[in-house]
């Protein structure tokens, strides 16, 4: 962090765009799905594999497949409005020192007190909070050039990406671990009895982030006219899936293919790639991302503000969100098995966050309840740290 920055000084205002805080926490309340999922429904169960997975699973899984898009497309849109208060160089140190602060805490802290209760570090794995930080890194050095040049970055970036696919780690010798950090999920350090692996690669990512960050631009606009744009960008990106998808030729690793039924034929054609995201993971993701912001950019419905509440404290949501999960898997062990060693061991990465007792997975019933409860059980904590940020003018609260 940038000790230079004296307490005292008072910090620009800041004026919330409701919009933007509505489809942040739309997609945060189903990130908290996904993620009771990886606990309680079942470690080595893939819900994307056509061979052994159902409808319901498939689709629990797919849905929450907006979130991370939405979260690095936001994250440039939001550096973009805070640029409209900060100078460059400020807006640019910020990006960069809050971007190694997410580094830190995903790679230690929420891999020590959240996803995996334990300090022997046997399995580190880099998740979306890693890759965020490097992104906003990439994006404190984009921030001083023109808004068109950093959309048309990001454009090249995840358009561009899967020619790259043919190009193996073990092409670049003993800098592999790079190629992987960029755009091959893979294990990129190991010694015995210890692995780092990185989950999310992150060129398309970074592409992504430089797009957020143009669109920004919209919300200087009038509102008519911005939700113009976002409602025919999201139709275009939408149609732009449907067509690349269906030539099934360019845009994704894993082809689409005709199934044992019609229905498990449009789960093929819907199973895109995310690690790293595919051009069609992409416009399948972002393209209803758009449609959804110019959706929500009017006033909301008393129901959704719950929802900009959430979208407010989107790091605070994270951290308490995982470890609260992680806590009642904790429960949950205790009261079935009478033991809870499992909770606090280090699994093997086909079997991550957790290692399981035998015959853990609880069916999707449960685990659909035990998402709501988690939402309910965080939403006054969110209400209350998103008032002390409303109330505060300190900047440090800006990295939290």
């Amino acid at each position: 962090m940038n000790t230079s920055i004296p307490l005292a000084r008072a910090a620009p205002a800041r004026t919330r765009i409701d919009a933007v805080d509505a489809l942040r926490g739309l997609v945060m309340v189903l990130m908290a799905l996904d993620h009771v999922r990886d606990y309680f429904g079942g470690t080595g169960v893939s819900p994307t594999n056509l061979a052994t997975t159902t409808t319901a699973l498939f689709f629990t899984r797919w849905i929450t497949h907006l979130c991370a898009p939405v979260f690095f497309l936001l994250t440039g849109t939001g550096a973009y409005l805070s640029g409209q208060r900060r100078s460059r160089a400020d807006l640019s140190w910020f990006l960069l020192t809050r971007g190694a602060w997410l580094i830190l805490l995903d790679a230690i802290v929420l891999r020590c007190l959240g996803f995996q209760f334990n300090v022997d570090f046997r399995v580190t794995l880099l998740n979306v909070l890693w890759a965020l930080g490097w992104s906003m890194i990439a994006l404190a050095a984009l921030v001083r050039l023109p808004a068109r040049a950093v959309a048309a970055f990001g454009i090249v970036l995840i358009a561009g990406h899967n020619l790259l696919d043919p190009i193996k780690p073990p092409a670049f010798g003993a800098l592999a671990p790079v190629w992987s950090v960029l755009h091959v999920q893979g294990v990129i350090a190991s010694w015995p009895g210890h692995v780092v692996f990185t989950a999310y690669p992150l060129i398309p990512w970074i592409g992504v982030t430089a797009v957020g960050y143009a669109a920004g631009a919209a919300f200087t606009w009038p509102a008519d006219r911005r939700r113009r744009f976002f409602l025919r960008l999201g139709a275009v990106l939408s149609l732009a899936f449907v067509v690349v998808r269906w030539i099934n030729v360019y845009g994704d690793p894993l082809p689409w293919s005709v199934q044992r039924s019609p229905l498990f034929t449009l789960l093929s054609f819907l199973n895109a790639t995310k690690y790293p995201p595919s051009l069609v993971f992409l416009l399948m993701t972002l393209g209803p991302a758009f449609v959804l912001l110019a959706a929500v950019d009017r006033p909301l419905a008393p129901p959704l503000r719950p929802v900009v509440t959430i979208g407010r404290v989107p790091l605070f949501y994270f951290a308490t969100h995982i470890f609260l999960i992680h806590a009642l898997a904790v429960i949950v062990c205790a009261v079935r098995y009478g033991a809870v060693h499992w909770m606090f061991e280090s699994p093997d990465l086909s079997h991550f966050p957790i290692t399981e007792p035998p015959g853990w997975p609880l069916g999707l019933g449960a685990v659909y309840a035990i998402w709501l409860s988690v939402v309910l059980l965080l939403y006054p904590f969110c209400r209350w740290y998103a008032s002390v940020k409303a109330r505060s003018r300190s900047r440090w609260l800006s990295y939290l």
